[in-house]
């Protein structure tokens, strides 16, 4: 069989939400990430309700989950992909660290390192935010992040402190 062989990569992916149905968004989030035939799911973590970190004050608490998933894309086609889901969601940019009804992050691309304005991999605060770490050890208790176990960065994270979990059967959203 000829064709052109596409490797497959694994990727860390960090999602968080702290506006509108957050749960929902969530979960439907997850699925179109994988809703194409180049990008397949390994794991997904559950979700934890966490308190925002640097933006605005008086913001919602979010809640956060990470998913590994393995794709055929690109980086910057993961990217545009992850930025078109945003997008479907009604994810805006206008206040740095700001309240948001999607977010996802590409935390890692295999072993690549890139750092250009569009895209740096690994992210270049994820070593330090427990919101990305505590979810991702609950799936990949061995996981390293940039030569450092998940396990010794999270005892360094400040916003540790606020990880809760989230039952998405119980907790209802806050009513506006």
């Amino acid at each position: 069989m000829g064709g052109v062989r596409h490797d497959w990569v694994r990727c860390v992916l960090a999602l968080g939400s702290n506006l509108g149905e957050r749960a929902e968004t969530l979960a439907d989030a997850t699925a179109e990430i994988v809703d194409r035939p180049d990008v397949r799911l390994v794991d997904v973590s559950p979700v934890i309700r966490t308190k925002p970190v640097g933006g605005p004050p008086g913001q919602p608490d979010f809640l956060n989950m990470v998913m590994i998933v393995e794709t055929t894309l690109g980086p910057y086609e993961l990217l545009e992909h992850c930025h078109d889901i945003e997008a479907r969601h009604h994810r805006t940019r206008e206040v740095r660290w700001g309240p948001r009804t999607l977010d996802i992050d590409i935390i890692t691309y295999g072993d690549a390192r890139l750092d250009d304005p569009e895209l740096t991999i690994p992210h270049p605060r994820a070593a330090e935010r427990a919101f990305v770490l505590f979810p991702w050890l609950v799936i990949e208790p061995l996981a390293v992040l940039d030569g450092h176990p998940l396990v010794e960065l999270l005892e360094d994270c400040a916003d540790a402190e606020w990880i809760e979990d989230f039952d998405m059967l119980t907790d209802q959203e806050p009513q506006l």
